[in-house]
């Protein structure tokens, strides 16, 4: 017998069963052997939420919780976060490898070429409310793109799948900078491929009747940063439902805008807004104790702080928090941030939080950051959902190339009413 197996005895039955374990997970499936009968289904697992279940093999993205570890492809987010731009990591993640100089330039030039909307996807953003939520308007644009580029349902075509994700790419930002534009009745503002990734969504956010726009190079590389630490994390809810429906063979923009769908939750990509509201709910240093003592109580929660990942500090906390003071250097100091610095200082002191595992995470300080840049709060998901494109596509490319890969499709546990027959109508009580 193999060390690298697990012996289970039934005791309903006295059987005993081995089941191999290969990369410390056995296969739920080897479970079906375990059963009370021939005709019994045989035993499966119940893991609502997917708390302890892995859904797939993955080479890009790594998690340590525990320790406070992320990594792309094996590299540290710190080292990638100080010495890359967003669009050399969205190259690591797709490809496995850093670009050299000629890859990256290549690869630069093939996403800002598809940089430009459509007109008619243009009217389609025109015709949401003034005031329609910008996430609910990401989704349902990036949705209907599917819809003007009819071959990348062609899927098992290398190249079509690489031409749709430099499309998506290059696309997302001009997305959001138009909901942005139309939610604040400005005219649109359209991309300048001569600006970088980040230097060009700025232009595309702030340009009024300047000829030739001109980011500031701190809030530009502060995107950089932002955009880089959101820009992949492992199996969470909307890279899930990116899975989910890809496994489908879904065409990627009707799955990107499923994915997105799942991150406009609040406890996903919307807990950035939440964070904010609590922070001015508290209002001054000196109500946080009250606050803290409301949150023991049960009466709030502290938001940005605990994940479902992380029971350590979340590493991209620390890298934003040290992004904000270029920030403020720019656009002047936030005063929510002396809230916030102090509510972590308090919750990091208090043995409750302590004994909770409670850090802050990415969310706490990330909407403090895009306040100051003068972004307003319900723009903060879809500033998520931009960086998060390349993560989530290179996702779907993973899936689309694993051999294992079958249509998502977990099974239930059916707690309902056994057989019965049907009553007519004049005979039912």
């Amino acid at each position: 017998m193999s060390n690298q197996s697990l012996t289970i005895t039934d005791n309903r039955t006295g059987k005993t069963y081995t089941i191999p374990i290969e990369h410390g997970a056995i296969r739920a499936t080897d479970l079906r052997q375990i059963k009370l009968s021939d005709d019994d289904p045989g035993l499966c697992t119940y893991d609502p939420g997917f708390m302890n279940t892995a859904a797939c093999k993955s080479r890009i993205t790594f998690i340590d919780g525990d320790k406070g570890i992320l990594e792309y492809r094996g590299y540290p987010i710190e080292q990638l976060a100080e010495h890359c731009t967003f669009l050399e990591v969205a190259y690591l993640l797709y490809h496995g490898e850093l670009p050299n100089r000629t890859q990256l330039k290549e690869w630069t030039d093939q996403i800002t070429r598809h940089t430009i909307l459509h007109e008619n996807v243009k009217q389609f953003i025109a015709g949401f409310r003034y005031d329609a939520h910008p996430m609910g308007m990401f989704v349902g644009t990036v949705a209907a793109l599917s819809t003007f580029y009819p071959e990348a349902k062609n899927i098992h075509d290398p190249a079509v799948r690489r031409k749709q994700y430099f499309r998506l790419v290059a696309k997302v930002p001009t997305i959001a900078a138009f909901i942005y534009r139309h939610n604040i009745g400005m005219p649109y503002a359209y991309p300048d491929n001569d600006l970088s990734y980040t230097g060009n969504f700025l232009n595309m956010m702030f340009k009024k009747t300047e000829l030739k726009y001109k980011p500031d190079p701190a809030l530009e590389r502060a995107l950089e940063i932002l955009f880089i630490l959101h820009a992949d994390h492992e199996q969470n809810c909307s890279t899930t439902a990116m899975r989910s429906v890809g496994s489908a063979n879904t065409d990627p923009y009707s799955a990107l805008a499923a994915a997105a769908a799942a991150l406009y939750g609040p406890l996903h990509g919307g807990a950035n807004e939440a964070v904010l509201r609590m922070l001015r709910e508290i209002g001054s240093k000196d109500r946080i104790p009250e606050y803290i003592k409301r949150c023991k109580a049960g009466e709030v929660r502290l938001m940005g702080f605990g994940h479902r990942v992380y029971k350590n500090y979340d590493p991209r906390a620390k890298i934003i928090k040290q992004a904000a003071d270029a920030v403020f250097e720019v656009t002047g100091k936030n005063p929510l941030i002396d809230i916030a610095v102090e509510l972590e200082r308090i919750a990091l002191e208090d043995e409750y939080f302590v004994k909770r595992r409670l850090y802050p995470n990415v969310d706490f300080y990330s909407g403090i950051i895009y306040e100051a840049m003068g972004l307003p709060t319900d723009l903060f998901t879809v500033m998520f959902a931009i960086p998060r494109t390349a993560g989530w596509l290179t996702h779907w490319e993973e899936l689309l190339q694993d051999p294992d890969t079958k249509i998502a499709r977990p099974k239930q546990l059916y707690l309902g009413s056994p057989r019965r027959e049907f009553v007519p109508m004049d005979q039912r009580p």
